[in-house]
């Protein structure tokens, strides 16, 4: 499968079966209190709890382990505000593949730190000034390193699909399923294992109000973009969807939507104090637009993808204020 190909169900499939023993089957957990408080049956899919702390993990290891023994020994190097930047560490700390993450200077230190912990070297850049994308390309060219995007590669793809997958097996058919956006990998693959395991699901991709390409790119059916938007949600700072991540979306995504960050986290905090799962801003964003509203839920089967969990405790304080 080359780079331009468009995965398929069938990929996620075969991303299911590579990453099996390396990633976790994260648990799907349910609340009596959520469900009389929306009139509808929700299962949350706990990538919170995932290796590295989120849904990332398993697009990285389907990826890296996909590597030939050449491109292995190289390295790879990636570009990543955090979860993806962690994922690729320990995926390739896994492997003993040698990598390289490009992180902006602003990232959570919490992500940062761990990213270091598991073994990547990071590069630092200024997301005001400088392409990341820029600075991956010529690290790769350079040093003679596979680029591994953050969502925009089928194997990324194909690999987060396998969270949804894992959540309809056990649940059983959804009437939703509710998703978190950035650069819509997890929303992609997510799109392709609902459509082939519970075809009358209604797919939402959910982003910060503040960084709105995607729901604007759905509506337009043009590729829409945002420059660093102001959100609390770090993992959905990406200024657009990709080459295969727009048409996925446009071909399987029922609905786009949109929560402002007190939104967020009121129910980044709801989840923390009456589930006792502790989500980051980022990985609330589909349970706000379930709890908070914007779609009509009532009666129905509810699948919610909480995609990460890597708090960074020192914004705790501030986030309480603004709520």
């Amino acid at each position: 499968m080359t780079v331009t190909t468009l995965p398929t169900f069938a990929d996620v499939e075969s991303a299911a079966r590579q990453i099996a023993g390396a990633a976790h089957r994260t648990p799907v957990a349910a609340s009596r209190t959520v469900n009389r408080r929306t009139g509808a049956e929700i299962f949350f899919k706990c990538e919170n709890l995932q290796r590295g702390g989120a849904f990332k993990f398993r697009g990285a290891y389907n990826a890296l382990s996909r590597l030939s023994p050449e491109e292995r020994r190289r390295g790879v190097v990636t570009y990543s505000s955090g979860n993806h930047a962690q994922a690729i560490a320990l995926a390739g700390q896994v492997l003993d593949i040698p990598r390289v993450i490009v992180m902006p200077s602003d990232a959570p230190a919490v992500k940062r730190v761990a990213t270091e912990g598991y073994g990547g070297e990071v590069v630092l850049y200024d997301r005001d000034r400088e392409d990341r994308e820029a600075i991956g390309r010529r690290l790769a060219q350079e040093r003679g390193l596979t680029l591994i995007p953050p969502y925009d590669h089928p194997h990324i793809i194909a690999g987060q699909g396998t969270s949804a997958r894992e959540l309809i097996e056990e649940a059983g058919a959804l009437d939703f399923l509710f998703v978190p956006c950035g650069g819509g990998g997890l929303l992609s693959g997510s799109a392709l294992a609902a459509r082939a395991l519970a075809p009358s699901c209604r797919v939402i991709g959910v982003e910060p109000a503040a960084g709105d390409d995607a729901a604007r790119s759905f509506r337009t059916r043009t590729l829409q973009t945002v420059h660093n938007p102001a959100t609390v949600a770090d993992g959905a700072r990406t200024p657009s969807l990709g080459s295969l991540t727009l048409p996925l979306v446009l071909e399987h995504v029922s609905d786009m939507t949109t929560v402002d960050d007190r939104a967020l986290l009121r129910t980044m905090f709801y989840l923390w104090e009456r589930l006792k799962l502790v989500v980051e801003p980022t990985g609330a964003l589909g349970a706000a637009a379930a709890l908070e509203g914007t779609t009509p839920i009532r009666g129905a089967r509810v699948g919610v993808i909480l995609s990460g969990g890597n708090v960074d405790l020192s914004r705790v304080a501030q986030w309480l204020e603004s709520v």
